[in-house]
């Protein structure tokens, strides 16, 4: 499994490097409306629990409620944009739909009703990563595919849901209700679904043979391939540590540090300031030095995050906006395992269906279980034996990467020469 299929079936035009950056942009622009979406709860949790009478458990449950429908449809929508060759259709009903569940958020009366909004936005959201990477890979030339992965699935989810998305959404929730915070944050989503229609074109295929058949894609094979289970192993690894982050961070914070709700929303902002310039290092840097040295040493960083949390004490925001801008290396991993390590292993024609596993199972695994077992962790020991929980992510990421073998096309190339 590896590149060479890409243009099995005749040369394609490649697209000017303005149209490809345009695209980037969008799609960076897209998901990151999506993660602020996701997010919005976590940050609205201070004001939901007390309301609606919310166990840590049952805050769990939401995440990992809205992880498994995410996985799914991000499984079938894949499969079935490979299937159809339509990603953009795809891409823009999705869009729409998930600002659609924002508003359900808004409405839900009870933790039945908020817990059903959020599986249908997870319905409506997982097949967009797929679908924008596979847009990527198809649209970006080969030596920028790191960067250009990197910066579509985690520049805009960084700067507009991480970094803005806890200012933005705990100052709304403050000021009109968590309710019409959702509300107001299901606006981008319907802009995003109308720039995207309007700027974005369906990738041109490989040319097939007259009357040939699309061709079919086997899930068995990057099932057993040892590159794809490795990438799909620390792909679960990096939804748990980044559900779990989110979901109950900003209760450590409050509950057990003593930090005002205005407080958390600027320091959990530390991880979507500093997690944007992330978003072009970590991954332009392995487009030079090799994908596999950077996300084992991205991944060991991330213990920064966890380690520096519990040792500080007090409210104090400064170690604690230390401990989580250095330790947001880890998130640069997303990319590289979720998209650019699978996208350079396999073939032009398992593209959507190779990154709907890693990101799919992932979030079946890691966004459903990591969430509810790390609640059920926080009611019976506490909040701070979840920073642990972390911990033990970041160093098993770390030693799995050991085992990945090396894909990017330059250290390749230069290794072949010398």
């Amino acid at each position: 499994m590896h590149d060479s299929t890409l243009n099995a079936g005749g040369p394609v035009a490649a697209p000017s490097r303005k149209y490809q950056w345009l695209l980037i942009a969008l799609l960076s622009f897209n998901f990151g409306v999506v993660f602020f979406d996701r997010n919005a709860l976590s940050f609205l949790t201070p004001f939901i629990q007390p309301e609606l009478k919310l166990t840590n458990t049952q805050i769990g449950l939401f995440a990992s409620a809205l992880s498994f429908s995410w996985a799914l449809a991000g499984l079938f929508i894949g499969w079935l944009s490979d299937k159809l060759g339509k990603r953009k259709i795809l891409l823009v009903i999705s869009t729409l739909v998930f600002s659609l569940a924002s508003v359900l958020s808004g409405i839900a009366g009870s933790f039945l009703a908020l817990l059903g909004a959020r599986l249908v936005m997870g319905v409506a959201e997982g097949g967009i990563m797929p679908i924008s990477q596979t847009l990527i890979a198809a649209e970006v030339a080969h030596e920028r595919r790191g960067l250009a992965q990197g910066i579509t699935q985690n520049f805009g989810a960084n700067l507009l849901a991480n970094f803005l998305g806890p200012i933005v959404i705990v100052a709304i929730g403050a000021a009109l209700g968590w309710r019409n915070a959702f509300f107001v944050s299901a606006v981008p989503g319907f802009i995003s679904a109308i720039l995207i229609w309007m700027l974005v074109r369906e990738p041109a295929m490989p040319a097939a043979a007259p009357g040939a058949a699309r061709p079919h894609v086997p899930l068995l094979p990057l099932l057993t391939d040892r590159t794809m289970v490795l990438c799909i192993v620390i792909s679960v690894l990096l939804v748990a540590f980044f559900v779990v982050f989110m979901t109950f961070m900003p209760l450590y914070l409050t509950q057990v540090r003593g930090v005002t709700n205005q407080g958390m929303s600027y320091i959990m902002s530390t991880f979507g300031l500093a997690s944007m310039a992330v978003a072009f290092l970590v991954p332009g840097s392995s487009d030079r030095f090799g994908r596999k040295p950077v996300v084992f040493t991205a991944a060991l960083l991330g213990l920064i995050l966890p380690l520096g949390v519990l040792l500080s004490t007090g409210s104090a925001a400064l170690p604690l906006v230390i401990s989580i801008a250095l330790g947001c290396c880890v998130s640069g991993c997303f990319p590289l395992v979720m998209a650019t390590i699978p996208s350079e292993h396999v073939s032009a024609a398992q593209t959507a269906t190779a990154l709907s596993l890693t990101m799919g199972i992932s979030e079946v695994v890691g966004g459903v279980a990591a969430p509810y077992f790390a609640g059920g962790i926080a009611d019976s020991h506490g909040l701070g034996a979840v920073m642990w929980i972390l911990a033990g992510i970041c160093l098993s990421c770390a030693l799995l990467a050991l085992l990945l073998k090396e894909t990017a096309p330059r250290v390749l190339a230069r290794r072949a020469q010398g």
